[in-house]
């Protein structure tokens, strides 16, 4: 890695990363111009690296399984332009909510290639889902059975598929752990939840087709994941033996974890793919069943195709009364652009935008290529300027001489960031910018006016 001379023409007219770390950055120039165009904080995401990815994804699928589907789980990242490049690059749309939903059909997505998650879908919800014609329903509970009988009348309805509980408890965060026997989806296998649900879908005359699991988020280990596509395939057969229903599609769920922090080593989309579905294979093998396999995943497609921009403001150093130092750096944005640190302690990689030579430009290729000499680094704390804590990353190293209206860049936020804005503190929420194909920068989403922070409310 290292510099060249200005005027050579980059992959896409951008800096990709070095091949052990496949997350997106920006050099300087972008940066500069994006913080200058559309201020900061701000959401960007490369359009390169979220198509390659999800098409690895799907390449690794059909290699290990010609019967393989994507759906993308959009609570990741449901901004319009990113629904409609998902569609494009031949995946469904995971949608768990109606907002959802109609953001995937604003987005060119036809209903029938959604898939409608969510654990309490409201009577409206469904309905709303029924009348644009949803592909498939992902039924949560037993009201919901009664719920899609009597609102599809004599119709033959959408296909349907049981969410259940696997009883598998992955390593990850326990606010993103959702397949073990103790959470609030789907039908539990072990207490015959499941059995109950799929004998009532058929007495009611539901288009059941199958069975779908998720057993959680940001799994770097996919022990988890296998297992739960193990005991989903186990039910499947047991449908078959017991009830002599045979199912034709079987959704294992996302969750493949993405790099965030330099110790982060989560396996390549062609090491997952076939671990997850030939364990499915393994489990259907002799049983007469050939499911469609579906798979999820949402942050392992857009999370390391994202970063977020911030500008340097306040830089403060306090000495506590045991003597040590803290070095706090407040950033123009905080918990309402990335609320996952307060939530789920969540850890980024921090960096400043290199500071160089205009007549220079970053290449990660050739002899001899390689970073300049560091100035050194001190370990701080970057904090938001929200009216608490808001400590967005804890014990981060950045260059010593780091400088009010500097430009830090944060890698992988392009999955639940801007999903999951807010505006606390009535900040308005940023802009999102694609990096295109050809380097020139597209608006996905304008950054909120103050016109449009107080436009529902009245004195």
């Amino acid at each position: 890695m290292g510099w060249r001379q200005a005027g050579a023409i980059l992959w896409g007219g951008m800096a990709p990363a070095t091949r052990a770390d496949s997350r997106f950055r920006l050099v300087e120039s972008q940066a500069r111009e994006l913080a200058e165009k559309f201020g900061t904080p701000l959401y960007v995401i490369d359009e390169r690296t979220f198509r390659d990815r999800i098409r690895r994804y799907r390449e690794a699928s059909l290699k290990a399984n010609p019967k393989s589907q994507i759906c993308y789980a959009s609570k990741a990242n449901s901004t319009l332009g990113l629904l409609k490049i998902a569609y494009e690059e031949g995946c469904w749309i995971d949608v768990a909510s109606e907002g959802e939903l109609r953001a995937a059909l604003l987005a060119g997505v036809p209903a029938e290639k959604c898939v409608f998650h969510g654990n309490n879908k409201l009577r409206s919800e469904v309905a709303y889902g029924l009348e644009v014609g949803v592909g498939i329903f992902v039924i949560d509970n037993f009201e919901e059975i009664d719920r899609l009988k009597e609102l599809k009348g004599d119709a033959v309805g959408p296909q349907c598929v049981l969410r259940l509980a696997p009883g598998v408890d992955p390593k990850t965060h326990e606010k993103i752990r959702v397949g073990q026997a103790d959470t609030k989806f789907g039908f539990n296998i072990t207490d015959g939840s499941a059995l109950e649900a799929a004998k009532r879908c058929l007495a009611s005359g539901l288009n059941l087709v199958g069975v779908h699991c998720h057993v959680g988020s940001q799994l770097i280990d996919p022990t988890a994941q296998r297992q739960g596509g193990e005991a989903i395939a186990e039910f499947a057969a047991r449908l078959k033996t017991d009830l002599g229903f045979e199912i034709s599609y079987i959704n294992v769920g996302g969750g493949l974890g993405v790099k965030y922090v330099d110790a982060d080593d989560p396996m390549t989309i062609e090491e997952y793919c076939p671990l997850v579905l030939d364990a499915v294979a393994r489990i259907l093998e002799g049983s007469g069943l050939d499911p469609i396999v579906a798979q999820e995943p949402g942050r392992a497609l857009v999370g390391e195709a994202g970063v977020t921009l911030y500008e340097v403001g306040v830089i403060k150093t306090i000495e506590m009364a045991d003597g040590a130092r803290r070095t706090y750096v407040s950033v123009d944005g905080g918990v309402s652009d990335n609320p996952r640190p307060a939530l789920y302690s969540a850890q980024y990689t921090v960096e400043r935008v290199v500071k160089r030579d205009p007549a220079w430009e970053y290449v990660t290729d050739g002899p001899g290529a390689a970073f300049g000499a560091p100035l050194g680094d001190q370990v701080v704390t970057v904090s938001g300027r929200h009216c608490e804590t808001d400590r967005l990353f804890a014990d981060v190293s950045l260059p010593k001489d780091l400088a009010v209206g500097d430009l830090l860049q944060v890698l992988s936020t392009g999955a639940y960031n801007s999903s999951m804005a807010s505006n606390y503190n009535r900040f308005p929420r940023p802009a999102v910018v694609l990096v295109q194909l050809d380097g020139a920068f597209k608006t996905l989403a304008e950054r909120e006016s103050w016109d449009d922070l107080f436009r529902r409310e009245t004195v």
